[in-house]
């Protein structure tokens, strides 16, 4: 098992955390003293007032919470975010109000789940030509439906 160290910051209340023994990802709070009113297809920034610590060979990926997403259209702007290990600033959360409506981010709502995945650096090799595959060069959809 990987250790994430955390360092909270003056504005935050919450930790991140599981929410289910089976879950993957674990909730990020709002560490906002105000709310935050999304007009749609506005966007913001929201402070999760940590910053994280990851060990060799991992990253979090910061994404949408399905919930805020079906029921209320948030989203992130990115739709997945990466954090790299050696990034040491404040984790904030970029969403997008994506409904016909606004909607209000509340103190300490949880706006996103981060999910602590291992990954590799590939060693990059230039050649003339790549191998062929039965799938060749067929992009979107190629595959049938």
């Amino acid at each position: 098992m990987t250790v994430l160290k955390i360092e909270r910051l003056p504005h935050n209340k919450f930790l991140p955390e599981y929410k289910t023994e089976g879950a993957a990802g674990m909730d990020l709070c709002a560490a906002i003293v105000e709310p935050i009113t999304l007009k749609p297809l506005e966007r913001a920034l929201v402070p999760t007032g940590l910053k994280i610590e990851l060990e060799h060979g991992y990253e979090a990926q910061v994404r949408p919470r399905s919930g805020l997403s079906i029921k209320h259209g948030i989203t992130l702007i990115n739709c997945v975010g990466t954090i790299d290990e050696d990034y040491r600033g404040e984790v904030c959360v970029p969403v997008v109000n994506l409904s016909n409506e606004t909607y209000t981010i509340q103190p300490d709502e949880r706006i996103a789940q981060m999910i602590i995945a291992r990954v590799e650096q590939a060693k990059i090799k230039v050649e003339v030509e790549l191998t062929e595959t039965a799938r060749g060069a067929g992009g979107f959809g190629s595959t049938g439906k």
